[in-house]
């Protein structure tokens, strides 16, 4: 009876076991878009699947949405009209649109990626060395690091995030650019002053050479 009854156990925990195996193969081959059978797939630039038509249905929801004006980040999935980025995705290194940003709010393997502010040229923002994003400044070597290298190539240096280091460099440069700015209308008020006087100069000269010219005299003096 023990033998039997292992038996079943064994039998019943084998079929547990294919069928949880049966369900996780045929988890690889439903899109979690749709959610139903790939027909049709397409592989984005992370290697994720999906199926061609529900990503290409959503592409009806473009003209509800702004295209990318100069200085904002364009989406690196639009074909034609490039619409403005919502999110980048460090694990992708690509900028999404609403639309195209939609798996990874809704896929459970891409809801794990990291998603910051849309930020151009991302393979430029990843270390070379320990292949992770940006986030701080070396002030002693003025280089932009990780934070791996921040606990292994620098320990002992001044740091401050990334961000913050950008906002101070924009503030001075603007600071230098309102300084640029005027020092060029001053000069501009400059030029226009010498101008001025060089005018006024000129018709006093031409006034007195007028009164004094030997054709005006010769004339005065038959009058006389």
């Amino acid at each position: 009876l023990d033998f039997n009854l292992s038996c079943f156990d064994f039998c019943s925990q084998s079929a547990d076991m294919f069928a949880a195996s049966n369900l996780r193969s045929e988890d690889q081959f439903l899109c979690s878009i749709c959610p139903d059978v790939f027909a049709d797939p397409v592989t984005t630039p992370c290697g994720h699947n999906f199926c061609k038509k529900p990503l290409l249905k959503v592409n009806t929801l473009f003209s509800e949405q702004q295209a990318a004006k100069p200085g904002e980040v364009p989406c690196d999935i639009c074909t034609g009209t490039k619409l403005r980025a919502l999110k980048s995705c460090l694990v992708c290194l690509t900028s999404y649109c609403e639309t195209h940003l939609e798996p990874h709010l809704t896929c459970k393997g891409l809801k794990r990626h990291q998603l910051i502010e849309p930020v151009e040229n991302l393979e430029g923002r990843m270390c070379t060395k320990h292949d992770k994003h940006l986030e701080l400044f070396c002030k002693t070597d003025q280089t932009s690091v990780c934070t791996l290298c921040s606990v292994l190539d620098h320990k002992t240096h001044e740091f401050v995030p990334l961000r913050e280091e950008s906002e101070e460099k924009k503030t001075e440069l603007r600071k230098m650019d309102d300084e640029i700015q005027e020092m060029i209308e001053n000069r501009q008020q400059k030029i226009q002053e010498i101008n001025e006087s060089v005018k006024m100069k000129t018709k006093t000269i031409q006034h007195f050479s007028f009164f004094n010219s030997p054709t005006l005299f010769k004339a005065e003096k038959e009058h006389i």
